[in-house]
């Protein structure tokens, strides 16, 4: 219990020429936290937040690769050292949906990077608060139905749903529009995107890549929103690999006669298309059903039936289902407040240090975090208090 372990730069140096990291105040737009040899200089003279390391093993600085997408400029910032593998951010004079971050220091998925780049990583995560729905990942084989089902779960409850963006490296066709359609990139970008663990998963198609990012989900998260991913089986498989929790269902024809039966009907491909489609459907099929990679399997037998049993699947089975959702809440901090920490709780007085006695108060529980880096740092619940100085009163939560 106490002071956060994490200070603002101040004149008090060492023989190495940065500071040392105990007992100092608010001071600039930098802060210093210790993290067992390191210490972890946050910040800078242009209001951006960059990361350097002293290593006081070796006596040197270090510049970090910095991975995950990083916070905006900021007039200045409070750190909180959290369980020795992550610092809380805090930035000043943002606004409510961006002022919390999280600098993974030595999380599970930074340890992996520095082994893959062989030298000091550091990886940013834009903390939020509460948790998102769980997204929803649909494969099938062509024909089965099951953009149609989706279609059916969109239209129904269009407030509640919404589809990730995927990113392509091949160039916009007429009247298609970027971050629309696709996000349009240049090949060098996205495959060191895919090499820094940002895409959940990935593909080359004709010579060009397409791919699901994890900030392409986040983002229908923010807008408060659960995410729907329609890909094939190897992307399910990709996505079941990586840190995403979701729901993997498998939508599965009644028999491969039925699916012929459908893909003839359509009338818009030759025979070579549909026995290929057939072939490829098959091999889908066997792995969909047999993998262990998907949660349930639905047989689309009849189209309503099968609906509402995908329905039952997300949780849409109740006779009083809202189609409202409410977008992740953020914290209106003002430009002057100070930070410390009490055991899994981080304090925020909201107020000059002369009038602290009356000024409101933030508390933040960090107890639960989950996820992090590349995506988002959900878990956080937020409790404010209309001030503190005869006992907390007018206690409301944010999550």
């Amino acid at each position: 219990m106490g002071e956060a372990p994490a200070f603002m730069v101040d004149d008090l140096h060492t023989e190495n020429g940065f500071t040392n990291g105990f007992g100092l105040k608010s001071k600039g737009c930098e802060t210093t936290t210790t993290v067992g040899d390191k210490t972890f200089l946050i910040g800078g003279t242009n209001e951006a937040l960059g990361v350097k390391i002293y290593d006081k093993s070796t006596g040197k600085w270090l510049i970090p690769t910095v991975l995950g997408k990083e916070p905006k400029r900021c007039k200045g910032h409070s750190a909180v050292l959290l369980n020795e593998d992550r610092i809380l951010v805090i930035k000043k004079g943002s606004t409510p949906d961006d002022c919390i971050w999280f600098l993974e220091v030595d999380t599970q998925y930074v340890r992996d990077h520095n082994k893959k780049v062989g030298a000091e990583v550091v990886a940013w995560s834009k903390g939020v608060i509460g948790y998102a729905e769980k997204p929803i990942v649909i494969s099938g084989p062509s024909g089965v139905g099951k953009g149609t089902l989706i279609s059916k779960l969109m239209k129904e409850f269009p407030s509640m749903f919404g589809f990730s963006v995927s990113h392509t490296t091949r160039a916009p066709r007429v009247m298609e529009k970027d971050g629309v359609h696709y996000h349009y990139t240049e090949r060098s970008v996205m495959e060191k995107d895919i090499k820094d663990g940002k895409f959940l998963e990935f593909a080359s198609v004709h010579g060009n890549l397409y791919g699901t990012s994890i900030e392409a989900v986040e983002m229908v998260a923010d807008a408060g929103k659960r995410c729907i991913l329609d890909i094939d089986v190897q992307g399910a498989r990709s996505v079941r690999a990586s840190s995403l929790e979701a729901i993997f269902i498998f939508i599965c024809p009644p028999s491969m006669q039925e699916l012929e039966k459908r893909l003839r009907a359509r009338g818009t491909e030759l025979e070579e298309q549909i026995l290929k489609r057939l072939r490829n459907a098959k091999a889908e099929i066997e792995q969909g059903t047999s993998s262990g990679i998907f949660d349930h399997t639905l047989y689309n037998d009849n189209l309503e039936e099968c609906y509402e049993n995908l329905k039952k699947l997300v949780g849409l089975d109740g006779t009083n289902v809202s189609d409202q959702q409410t977008s992740p809440k953020g914290i209106d901090l003002p430009a002057e407040h100070s930070v410390s920490k009490v055991d899994n709780k981080i304090l925020i007085n909201c107020g000059a240090p002369e009038q602290e006695e009356t000024s409101n108060l933030i508390v933040m529980d960090v107890s639960s975090l989950k996820e992090g880096a590349p995506g988002r740092t959900r878990g956080l619940d937020v409790y404010t208090f209309d001030s503190f100085s005869n006992g907390l009163n007018g206690v409301s939560k944010l999550s």
